[in-house]
């Protein structure tokens, strides 16, 4: 008995550490976008024309290998129109925001995200809050406030305010996927991505750009297709809240690249405030995960 009655258990926390793994490789793989943005010497439009057109090749050929587009493409409806736009819409503001500003600003506004998902819930579908997401709000909102002090003046300012509205953006899209959750995964960000496409080409000239920059857009677009897809995974072994909390891992990984890669170094703002941004989230999400057990 003894035996028996410990293997669900010990099976449990298997799929749990795996699960862990995963979203932490995950998170790796989402720390790059911005030393690619950075590294990238293309303007930031050819980027985003080539990293959706890479996307959308890279993304039917999962869904077609995994047997996955025929579902998807039934499961497409208005909650999947509403995704695409959206993602377009953060997407337009992603990729200039590396250019404009830091990337520890970017990635410390985006670690936000959670908290804005919450309080955009709270707003929708009226969930309950308690007070400890206030408070956390509250720290967020001084921590923000921080970073993008030291950013007057200067065209860091309109970079920190495009990663706010891509925050923003995402976080929409987290409750719709919350609130309609049989809208598809990847069909939507492929959509999404797509669309930009036009206005890429409006807006500059992609295809002026040389061989290696359309191959290193390439590379962008395959570390995000990574990236999503092994978060899909990780998160069905993990709790609600905790694949956020190990998701903040991204944060410094993208700050420790950054200084190896490009060697940029934080200013004191940008660090005192995402002290701020990061003990409100990681409080906030284990209390959350104390909450809800991982799932069985």
């Amino acid at each position: 008995m003894g035996v028996s009655a410990s293997h669900p258990k010990s099976e449990m926390n298997g799929r749990r550490g795996f699960g862990v793994i995963i979203v932490l490789v995950s998170a790796l793989f989402f720390s790059t976008a911005g030393v690619f943005t950075k590294g990238i010497a293309s303007d930031a439009w050819t980027i985003i024309a080539w990293r959706a057109v890479f996307a959308a090749i890279l993304g039917i050929g999962y869904l077609v290998v995994t047997g996955s587009l025929r579902h998807e493409w039934r499961q497409m409806g208005w909650s999947s129109v509403a995704v695409s736009i959206v993602y377009a819409s953060g997407t337009a503001a992603f990729i200039p925001a590396f250019k404009l500003t830091s990337i520890a600003n970017v990635v410390l506004i985006w670690g936000t995200g959670p908290l804005v998902a919450a309080a955009i819930a709270w707003l929708w579908f009226r969930e309950e809050m308690p007070k400890r997401f206030f408070l956390a709000c509250l720290m967020v909102c001084i921590g923000v406030v921080i970073i993008t002090f030291g950013s007057f003046g200067g065209v860091n300012l309109f970079g920190d305010m495009l990663a706010l509205w891509m925050t923003v953006m995402m976080a929409i899209m987290m409750a719709i996927y919350r609130r309609y959750p049989q809208t598809p995964a990847v069909l939507p960000i492929i959509i999404g991505g797509i669309i930009l496409v036009p206005a890429g080409f409006m807006v500059t000239t992609p295809l002026a750009a040389s061989g290696v920059q359309i191959a290193l857009c390439g590379g962008f677009a395959l570390t995000f297709l990574v990236a999503s897809v092994t978060l899909a995974i990780g998160s069905r072994h993990l709790a609600p809240g905790e694949t956020a909390l190990i998701g903040l891992s991204e944060i410094p990984y993208a700050i420790l690249l950054a200084g190896l890669i490009i060697g940029t170094i934080p200013t004191a703002e940008t660090v005192i405030g995402g002290a701020f941004v990061l003990t409100a989230v990681i409080w906030y999400q284990m209390t959350n995960f104390k909450t809800y057990p991982p799932p069985a």
